[in-house]
């Protein structure tokens, strides 16, 4: 059964420097900075966490550290669901060189949340920043769609109940066709739905990080209904 770690997210009411994992703030790099840069604009994507790579879920791996970076959708569309269209990035420190243009940048745009004002009639976006706390469980193993389409409703419902959710490491629950890469394994599950941020992944949107079974490079996608 593969080993995942549930997420709870808490506000930091100070910036995390720590090479922990968390959401928004910084990254804390453990090499030489390395932002990603979206192909269409040319801009800084926008952080999203930083994901350590524990052993005790993903085994000895060349990649302590996993950065999630997403384009933000400005005045053109981007395909930012798209693993492959240079418009998000998984920077795993050490690893690979990443596939998507960097430059060494250390700060730049980072995860928010919308709050309401007394000032204007709009909620504003604020920057923020969350620790976890992690909860350890085992999830089934995953069961491609051929597989749920024949399951009784009752299994389904309780397959489906406990690969949900957004969690480190475990089996992903996918919203649309099964995206499993041939080899690797699910680093991060994060529903849009269930999180005290702002998301852009879509109506209600699910993304996916992987990364390969040794962890040294990684790759991300979202699903929406």
């Amino acid at each position: 059964m593969p080993r995942a770690y549930a997420l709870s997210f808490k506000p930091s009411a100070a910036p995390i420097r720590e090479p922990v994992t968390k959401f928004g703030g910084q990254p804390t790099w453990i090499q030489p900075p390395q932002w990603p840069i979206s192909l269409r604009t040319g801009e800084q994507m926008t952080f999203i966490c930083q994901i350590v790579i524990y052993p005790e879920v993903f085994g000895q791996c060349v990649g302590k550290m996993a950065y999630l970076f997403i384009s933000e959708q400005g005045s053109q569309a981007l395909p930012t669901w798209d693993a492959d269209a240079g418009e998000n990035a998984v920077i795993v420190q050490p690893g690979h060189p990443p596939k998507v243009p960097v430059k060494p940048l250390a700060n730049g745009p980072s995860l928010y949340e919308f709050a309401e004002t007394l000032e204007t009639a709009l909620p504003q976006a604020n920057p923020c920043e969350y620790a976890v706390d992690l909860i350890r469980q085992s999830d089934p193993d995953f069961l491609n769609e051929s597989q749920r389409l024949i399951m009784d409703e009752p299994n389904f419902a309780l397959y489906s109940k406990a690969v949900e959710g957004n969690k480190i490491g475990g089996t992903p629950s996918f919203l649309q066709e099964d995206a499993l890469p041939p080899s690797g394994h699910l680093l991060l599950q994060l529903d849009s739905a269930q999180v005290p941020f702002s998301l852009n992944f879509g109506d209600c949107g699910v993304g996916y990080a992987f990364i390969s079974p040794d962890g040294s490079m990684g790759k991300f996608l979202f699903q929406s209904y």
